[in-house]
């Protein structure tokens, strides 16, 4: 079964399973599933090894690499936004520490629960 193409394997045709792959990446992306986009990124490049073993592109071929290049592209610039959006709250959270530290405390004292 190894000398067999990638799509004989799967059924499907190797556009077939670059557009498989691509919007497996949009569907995790806009899920905001960053572990599973984490595996399939971490996977996409052996799979394109794989599936690139087996003869040269046709033109379909070439135009699905082109969208799952863009879902790529998308799914970078998605997560990244996301890591922005992160620390700025994590940022915020560690800005406001000392005042919820301190409000804690007097809480605390006030009924007569303190640790101190």
């Amino acid at each position: 079964m190894a000398d067999k193409p990638a799509g004989a394997r799967t059924g499907l045709t190797r556009q077939a399973q670059l557009e498989r792959m691509a919007e497996a990446l949009r569907s995790s992306s806009a899920g905001a599933d960053w572990a599973l986009l984490g595996e399939q990124v971490r996977v996409l490049a052996p799979q394109l090894r794989a599936l690139a073993a087996h003869g040269p592109w046709n033109a379909a071929e070439r135009q699905a690499c082109a969208r799952l290049r863009a879902a790529h592209d998308a799914a970078q610039e998605t997560a990244a936004a996301a890591s922005s959006v992160l620390a700025a709250r994590l940022q915020q959270l560690n800005s406001n520490k000392d005042g919820w530290l301190a409000y804690a405390m007097h809480s605390d004292t006030e009924s007569g629960t303190s640790q101190l």
